[in-house]
């Protein structure tokens, strides 16, 4: 709920512990949220670098002030054996970073101002054919999928929905070279696409080489982004179709393109496939896959297990995070790290 002010969910689960009680240290929080007590520490440090807690000094909290501009965190000291943490007051600790938030979005404000003007004195008597290219045909469009993914220099943002005739499931060898040479990419899949046959070992695949995937319920285009400078948007909507898309350069209508992927990317559920503390690397791709929203049958299909087993290894992870429903399982996957 607070990730909107920057903090992370171990972050959060930390001070919400420190808001219902006048004090806490490191180990009793350790315990209490399964966390290793240097990691606590950590967290706690973190914390009272963002204003929010406090080193207890006597009977008073000694908060640690907040970074400066231009400064991720403030200096902390190092851990002291036995110290306490007190929460500092929500209606101030929040109220501080709510603020600083508003400030941010005012400077962004203000950048998309100066350079939507910078963009349309840029693109002063630019043709439109200059910015939109159609292509058509399923070597010209695949051709162009290559393409966008060459000409990145720094990350490739792409959306995936439906099964793509001109490009398929693991045949996508620019991406792999694009990885290779260093260039981020970010993916978001549809929830669907996930059940069709190898995609989710594809995605797996992906995600083992550095590329990061999160999972959405519903996508509403298929498109692939080269930096801030190219997008190819699909415009077929069914493998009947024939495969046809445009090619946008810089323009309004990428930069709205780029917008609405970030908004997606925020939103979308992270994939995983390592393994996290406690729990086997499968039983991460199972939760993983059942928080996407994926079925019993589909979760099962997808890693080659029979649906007996699926279910037994869902009991088990139950059991061993003490709850009795998967609703529950899935609040403690989050807390826990698992998923």
């Amino acid at each position: 709920m607070l990730e909107a002010l920057g903090l992370t969910g171990e972050e959060e689960a930390i001070y919400r512990h420190l808001v219902a009680r006048p004090s806490a240290s490191a180990a009793e929080i350790g315990a209490a949220l399964t966390l290793p007590v240097p990691r606590a520490d950590e967290l706690l440090r973190s914390l009272a670098a963002r204003g929010l807690a406090g080193v207890l000094a006597g009977e008073h909290v000694a908060a640690v002030p907040p970074a400066v501009s231009g400064e991720r965190f403030a200096a902390v000291p190092p851990a002291v054996s036995g110290e306490r943490f007190a929460a500092v007051p929500p209606a101030v600790a929040l109220g501080a970073l709510l603020t600083v938030r508003r400030e941010e979005l005012r400077t962004a404000e203000l950048a998309l101002i100066a350079l939507a003007e910078e963009h349309r004195s840029a693109a002063t008597g630019r043709a439109i054919g200059d910015l939109i290219e159609i292509v058509t045909g399923v070597e010209a469009v695949r051709q162009r999928f290559a393409q966008v993914q060459h000409a990145a220099a720094h990350q490739v943002r792409s959306f995936s929905t439906a099964p793509f005739a001109a490009v398929p499931v693991g045949a996508d060898a620019a991406g792999e070279q694009g990885v290779k040479r260093g260039i981020r990419y970010r993916m978001v899949v549809e929830r669907d696409l996930l059940a069709a046959p190898g995609a989710t070992r594809e995605a797996m695949a992906s995600l083992r080489q550095g590329v990061q995937v999160r999972v959405a319920d519903r996508l509403p285009i298929r498109l692939i982004m080269a930096d801030s400078a190219l997008a190819l948007v699909l415009l077929s909507t069914s493998p009947s179709d024939p495969p046809g898309a445009v090619l946008l350069h810089g323009s309004g209508l990428l930069a709205a393109l780029e917008a609405l992927f970030e908004a997606v990317w925020e939103r979308a559920r992270p994939l995983r496939t390592d393994g996290a503390d406690g729990i086997t690397e499968l039983d991460t791709k199972i939760l993983s896959l059942l928080l996407a929203g994926l079925t019993d049958e589909a979760v099962a299909g997808q890693l080659d297990l029979s649906l007996r087993t699926l279910q037994r290894r869902i009991r088990q992870l139950m059991d061993q995070a003490g709850v009795r429903t998967r609703v529950q399982l899935g609040w403690q996957a989050a807390r826990r790290g698992w998923a």
